[in-house]
């Protein structure tokens, strides 16, 4: 199976299946002597994990990860740093009722018919289980990045919306609430919503926005690896990503070159950032931003029609732990692909230039 490796310097390669013994990683190219804060890892880790509140997936994981190679002494070694998050709640037996049947709008199909074996506990490899790595390695990313700020926050649930620019928002207050919307009236609408949802055995979609600060300017690689072509392949990795856009993104297609433009300071600045930050690919040093949309998740617990594997339609109802709305577990997930494509760049910049 390809595709399961993440970077081209800072990389990270991922194993494990959602009820399995065990998920984990392999993190390349982390430069030596970087000091880890093993608590960071743990509070990014802890912002993920399942079971934490009452709009979540009921699930109980610990998530703690244990290092096994490449650390020594709190600091790294340069070598291959190895570690594994243990699945200590799996309930296989679950899954049992969807053995033999696709479900809609999921993996299923595809991998039978790609692979013609599947793992039907809870997805196998294709659950969002996996992306516990991925926030473990952004982790270790995050803390290469010095004076880097990067910050994601739930920004949209349904129709349910924050509307003023993120410049008037408190980051601060993003952890303050279990739907992490730093605007504090809009979360409590959004939670409401997604307990609604959740009673009636059905799920939601939403949108994530994330902000990066204090980028250096020239992070990001002409024609292929532009900066916002791998920010929008990480998101777009993550289950569930529906769509990315950055900058003014979409809205662009509407407005005239002369509205569009980011005119200079005489710092190196520019007035408006209408490009995200990101100009012919490269970083411009000005905040980048950028949006990120999660369809609402397949797994319904309702009753809906699918097809079996003798090719007729059935009645099946989802059964299980499942998340209402994923946008609130997501947002440490985001920060943590923003981070390794960073910290991928930041290596790669190195290289550039005398």
């Amino acid at each position: 199976m390809a595709g399961n490796t993440f970077g081209n310097i800072f990389k990270l390669t991922t194993f494990g299946e959602s009820h399995g013994e065990a998920i984990g990683g392999i993190i390349d190219g982390c430069p030596a002597g970087l000091e880890i804060d093993f608590n960071e890892v743990a509070i990014d880790m802890a912002r993920r994990k399942p079971g934490q509140s009452k709009i979540t997936t009921q699930r109980k994981e610990p998530d703690q990860v244990r290092f096994l190679s490449g650390i020594f002494e709190g600091k790294t070694t340069g070598t291959s740093i190895g570690f594994i998050i243990e699945n200590t709640n799996q309930k296989p037996k679950d899954y049992s009722h969807i053995k033999d049947v696709y479900r809609p709008s999921h993996a299923d199909f595809t991998y039978d018919q790609k692979y013609g074996h599947r793992d039907y506990r809870g997805g196998g490899r294709t659950s969002a289980r996996e992306t516990a790595c991925r926030v473990a390695a952004g982790s270790i990313a995050k803390q290469l990045l010095t004076g880097i700020k990067i910050n994601a926050f739930v920004s949209s649930v349904g129709a349910i919306y924050i509307d003023k620019p993120y410049q008037e928002l408190d980051f601060s207050t993003i952890e303050s609430n279990v739907v992490r919307c730093p605007d504090e009236e809009v979360a409590h609408k959004m939670i409401s919503k997604i307990e609604e949802i959740k009673k009636a055995g059905d799920t939601i979609g939403g949108t994530i926005m994330c902000v990066l600060q204090n980028v250096p300017i020239g992070l990001g690689e002409p024609v292929f690896d532009k900066l916002h072509a791998q920010l929008g392949k990480a998101m777009l990795s993550i289950n569930a990503v529906k769509g990315f856009e950055y900058g003014a993104g979409f809205c662009s297609t509407t407005m005239k070159g002369s509205e569009h433009n980011d005119l200079f300071n005489k710092d190196r600045t520019t007035k408006t950032n209408l490009s995200g930050g990101i100009q012919g690919g490269i970083s411009n040093g000005m905040d980048i931003y950028f949006r990120v949309a999660f369809k609402p998740v397949a797994t319904l617990i309702q009753k809906q029609k699918a097809l079996d594997v003798q090719g007729n339609i059935v009645d099946m109802q989802g059964k299980g732990r499942h998340d209402p709305c994923v946008v609130p577990r997501a947002v440490p997930i985001v920060e943590a692909m923003a981070a390794l494509v960073l910290a991928d760049f930041y290596l790669l910049n190195k290289i550039n230039k005398i």
